[in-house]
């Protein structure tokens, strides 16, 4: 086909997106999707795999709009990690699927054998999908008897798209069933979760063709390849070219993370630090997870009654300008609005307020939380860094990059440049026509193109004392957050 066209689509949490992307890597269309999340119990967190292919179609239905539609060649999928969708016999979906923030199995990760995490990348967390299974075990033995094969959600699309039931080594690497190194099943934990291996979907590599479209009702070219994918966070990296080791990102999204590129599998499980697969071979990533990221914004905003995020970012440069120190009477925030995985590893941990005063104003709350997630974030670099990986400058990427305040911020706290990327909210579906292009042997130079650079911001070395005062105060928080869970 002369001028092919890759369709990449990436399931988030909150929306499924897709684009058109041609091989100069020019978007040529995009459309967006909403999505609802589920919480029928305090911790729980699910969604219907129907209403991702609903989604799917519904976006497939606007780009089918563009001329360029009839174009498309391969199709790359990107979708949220760690989730766990149960198919029956016959492809049924035999339960909601649970998500990456459900906690309910808390109980059965702390069980689950910590001397696999060297192999696995992490330890048993209960946002990851092993745990999952182990408490639908126990508490819908009906349901987990009947389970033939457990999927990724990104997995379900191709399902749907193809019939076929495949996995890839990124998706794969963050359920805890997988050798990291070795990049295959891991059968020890597989049967600590009382599974076998016959459950687990076939692994491809994220550019390898994983099988073709065979739904009719996509408005699709016969006969399309549908690359192997990956996870969210691999197929950004792949998007904004964080491709080699030392390369290295922030993504500030429901949840937030630093990510290091690495050519080995790199963790250290005692701190919460993940050694995942990237999308693509023979190489990894090491990666401190946050629970709560931009999302906090969202919540604080809400809590004060300010109209938007936007007015209220406006509202704290206005009182707490970003070039000036912040007074030492300004709150604290800890960011533990959801739990904490990196360094803490505590699903119960909960978030907070210290040195609120009557003079308390919504703008300062705004810094609080923002300075609070940014100190999340340098206990988690400081987690990946002992895990042996380089991290230099960083790329910020996710809702979060859009407030030029809050970039400055992390560059201040994290002591390192931080630059944002032009069409970075698109980095994952961009990531995902990429391995689209591979799997069709397209598009190599792709890979190293990354995106344009929007803005660079260098550390303010004048604040460097304040802030590191204030880091100190909100470490010292933890002790007394740990006991109201006891």
């Amino acid at each position: 086909m002369s001028n092919p066209v890759s369709l990449g689509i990436d399931l988030g949490t909150s929306e499924l997106k897709a684009v058109l992307m041609d091989l100069d890597g020019a978007v040529l269309a995009q459309a967006g999707v909403r999505l609802s999340v589920s919480r029928r119990h305090s911790g729980w967190s699910e969604q219907a795999p129907e209403d991702w292919w609903q989604a799917c179609l519904q976006a497939l239905a606007q780009l089918r709009e563009h001329e360029a539609f009839a174009r498309v060649a391969c199709i790359g999928l990107s979708g949220q990690m760690h989730g766990a969708v149960l198919l029956g016999g016959d492809n049924r979906v035999l339960y909601p699927a649970i998500l990456w923030d459900d906690s309910r199995a808390i109980n059965e990760a702390q069980q689950l054998c910590a001397g696999f995490a060297q192999t696995t990348g992490s330890l048993p967390m209960a946002g990851l999908t092993a745990p999952k299974l182990l408490w639908l075990q126990r508490h819908e033995p009906d349901v987990f008897n009947a389970i033939d094969c457990v999927l990724s959600p990104k997995d379900y699309l191709r399902l749907r798209l193809s019939g076929e039931r495949i996995s890839e080594m990124s998706d794969a690497a963050g359920t805890l069933w997988l050798d990291v190194a070795q990049r295959q099943w891991f059968s020890p934990m597989l049967r600590a979760t009382g599974l076998v291996p016959e459950q687990m979907p076939r692994l491809v590599e994220g550019g390898s063709a994983s099988a073709r479209v065979s739904a009719s009702d996509m408005g699709l070219p016969a006969g399309v390849v549908i690359a192997g994918g990956g996870g969210d966070n691999p197929v950004a990296a792949v998007g904004i070219g964080a491709i080699n080791a030392g390369d290295g990102f922030i993504t500030l999204g429901t949840s937030a993370a630093i990510v290091a590129i690495t050519d080995h599998a790199a963790g250290n499980p005692a701190s919460a630090v993940h050694s995942f697969c990237h999308a693509l071979p023979n190489r990894w990533y090491t990666m401190g997870a946050m629970l709560a990221g931009a999302s906090c914004l969202r919540w604080v905003t809400r809590l004060t009654g300010t109209m938007d995020e936007q007015t209220l970012l406006q509202q704290v440069q206005a009182q707490l300008p970003i070039e000036q120190p912040v007074p030492a009477s300004t709150p604290l925030f800890l960011p533990y609005l959801a739990g904490e995985r990196t360094p803490h590893n505590d699903p119960l941990l909960r978030g907070g307020f210290m040195n609120l005063g009557h003079d308390c104003t919504p703008a300062m709350l705004g810094y609080a939380v923002m300075e609070g997630v940014g100190f999340g974030l340098l206990d988690a670099l400081h987690a990946v860094q002992s895990a042996g990986a380089q991290v230099g400058a960083c790329a910020l990427v996710g809702g979060g990059a859009r407030s030029e305040y809050w970039a400055q911020l992390l560059a201040n706290i994290l002591q390192r440049e931080i630059f944002t990327l032009q069409g970075s909210e698109l980095s994952a579906c961009i990531g995902a026509a990429k391995l689209g292009f591979l799997a069709i042997g397209q598009g190599e130079h792709l890979l190293q193109a990354g995106m344009p650079v929007k803005a660079r911001y260098m550390p303010d070395l004048a604040q460097r004392p304040v802030l590191q005062a204030r880091y100190r105060q909100f470490q010292g928080l933890l002790v007394a957050a740990k006991t109201l869970h006891g």
